[in-house]
């Protein structure tokens, strides 16, 4: 199925200037499809958050000052503790720049918590909230108050909140602007305020860590949502041929495309692929700039199991819709991550998934999940 199909429902609009970084924040890949989403055909909503969603530029070049350093609305939401984690990721979804759920704060009873969330100075906070409430099944509107912010620093804001980040011995996931802490690890380093996938989330870390243990040298690798390109980057370090990373907003290209160079990845092992309305597929043999791409416009035409490796780090709905998509591009036998979901979603995937892999395993963190397995030899 093509990302066409799928999407058709989304608006791509772009969010305002970066997320604020705090407790608790929302990570999956492509989560930015399912902002501005008719709440009637959203997809489920995973119900952690634990890392930063945000659009940095306003365009694919330089970032306006007013949206780095602008005002801000912060609200203060009351709701029931057992969904407020899938109520922060849907207010994520719906308008908000970051959510903070604070478990030592009880609000007025035990029964509820108090989520701070950060939204853009124009946007319609009530709406927001009544979808965000509609989307996970709430009948009634949760109680919020809203104060206006003076100037944020988003920059110095998100800069502040990252430390490099030790995946597991030897592999680190280092901010732009810290000294790695162990010089002679692998060591991605990375811009987390450009965009999606930083290595704190357990989903990042699931797949940084399927993908040690998968790649051996000489892979071609598809990176299915690469979002800020931290897994299509890593496999190249583990010593992969060639990574494709693919993705629906010309941001995430930019941004993957930022922390490639801070890495010094080779443009030619390393290809961005904008994917417009019309097909998922990146072709390895054609090299096509992004800057000179619209989204709009067409990317090359599909080739099908091509792939060594493929990981598609997203969400529950998108793996469900995609499910053949994704399978089609991997060659017979190859291996395939599927992250982004719940402990509790993962029946749902295997059951989807069955038909089309075999040797399915599942590994989990925090209440997150990354399912493998290897594409059948006949079929897809």
């Amino acid at each position: 199925m093509a990302l066409s199909h799928f999407f058709k429902h989304l608006s791509f609009a772009s969010s305002n200037g970066f997320c604020t970084l705090s407790r608790s924040f929302i990570h999956p890949s492509l989560t930015s499809l399912f902002k501005n989403i008719n709440g009637k055909t959203q997809p489920s909503i995973p119900t952690k958050i634990s890392h930063p969603l945000s659009h940095c530029y306003t365009s694919a070049s330089e970032p306006a000052s007013s949206t780095l350093l602008s005002p801000y609305l912060s609200v203060r939401i009351q709701c029931r503790k057992d969904i407020a984690d899938m109520f922060s990721e849907a207010l994520m979804c719906f308008g908000a720049t970051s959510t903070t759920v604070d478990e030592d704060d009880n609000c007025d009873t035990s029964n509820e918590i108090c989520i701070e969330s950060i939204f853009p100075e124009s946007e319609d906070v009530d709406v927001c909230i009544s979808q965000a409430a509609d989307s996970v099944g709430l009948k009634e509107k949760p109680s919020y108050e809203v104060e206006t912010g003076e100037h944020y620093d988003w920059i110095k804001k998100t800069q502040e909140s990252f430390d490099p980040v030790e995946v597991s011995e030897g592999l680190w996931i280092v901010p732009e602007w810290k000294t790695p802490p162990d010089a002679e690890a692998t060591n991605i380093i990375l811009n987390p305020g450009l965009a999606f996938g930083t290595g704190e989330h357990p989903t990042t870390r699931l797949c940084l860590l399927l993908l040690r243990r998968l790649i051996k040298g000489g892979e071609y690798f598809l990176d299915y949502g690469t979002g800020s390109g931290i897994l299509a980057i890593a496999v190249l370090k583990f010593g992969a041929s060639l990574s494709v990373g693919i993705d629906i907003d010309p941001l995430a290209i930019t941004s993957a495309r930022h922390n490639a160079a801070l890495n010094d990845i080779d443009p030619e092992k390393l290809q961005l692929r904008l994917v417009s309305g019309n097909t998922s597929s990146p072709s390895i043999d054609e090299h096509k700039d992004v800057r000179k791409q619209t989204s709009c416009e067409m990317v090359v035409e599909s080739e099908h199991a091509r792939y060594d490796v493929i990981v598609a780090n997203i969400l529950l709905n998108p793996l469900l819709e995609l499910a053949d998509d994704i399978v089609s591009h991997a060659k017979p036998g190859a291996p395939i991550g599927l992250s982004g979901i719940l402990s509790e979603q993962i029946p749902c995937i295997i059951n989807r998934y069955s038909p089309l892999l075999d040797n399915i395993s599942v590994t989990e963190m925090d209440d997150w999940a990354c399912l493998s397995g290897t594409k059948k030899l006949t079929g897809n």
